[in-house]
């Protein structure tokens, strides 16, 4: 691979190029954004039939800014164009909403480009962690139990000697409870 993120005569790698953009490489991420308009303008015009070139131009660079705004939400262990191609998916939907005319998109045009099975976001279990730490102890363990360690509730019953009543009663507690910590931090 070359200095600008090229394979010789193979098109340019939008993964890597990514990677490199944030590590802080301007002309990387020039030489990515100017590879990526193209691509963009023609999956946007071919899904938007019809709309005028200004207005698929709007989207487009609705697209790309929403690419840079999100540039860090990007996993760089995956290849970016399913990433790239989602976003541009759901821009020109917005629009399309907006500009109030009924359309499909359908998934098929990108199923190549998308991931067979979504990975869980790992920020999610601490995040998850954190708040059921604030919870009284027992509330914190029911909710352990049968979300983060996913146990039935006869085993998370029996773990912590409640009965099905009282199992279903102290999870709806615990879970109040948690809404509202929820709200007080702003969540």
């Amino acid at each position: 691979m070359t200095k600008a993120g090229r394979r010789s005569g193979a098109q340019p790698d939008w993964s890597e190029l990514m990677r490199t953009a944030l590590g802080g490489d301007a002309a990387a991420y020039r030489l990515l954004l100017s590879e990526m308009v193209p691509v963009l303008r023609g999956i946007i015009r071919a899904r938007a039939s019809g709309m005028d070139a200004d207005w698929c131009e709007d989207v487009v660079q609705d697209t790309l800014m929403a690419i840079h705004l999100k540039r860090g939400t990007w996993d760089s262990t995956q290849p970016l164009r399913p990433w790239v191609y989602a976003i541009a998916r759901h821009k020109l939907v917005d629009a399309l909403r907006r500009k109030g005319r009924r359309v499909h998109v359908p998934v098929d045009d990108f199923a190549e480009q998308l991931e067979a099975t979504p990975e869980p976001d790992p920020l999610e279990s601490r995040d998850a962690q954190t708040l059921i730490g604030q919870l009284p102890d027992r509330d914190a363990a029911l909710l352990r139990c049968l979300a983060v360690d996913e146990h039935g509730s006869e085993e998370c019953g029996r773990r912590l000697g409640l009965s099905t009543g009282a199992l279903r009663v102290a999870l709806h507690r615990a879970l109040k409870r948690l809404a509202e910590i929820r709200q007080e931090a702003g969540l």
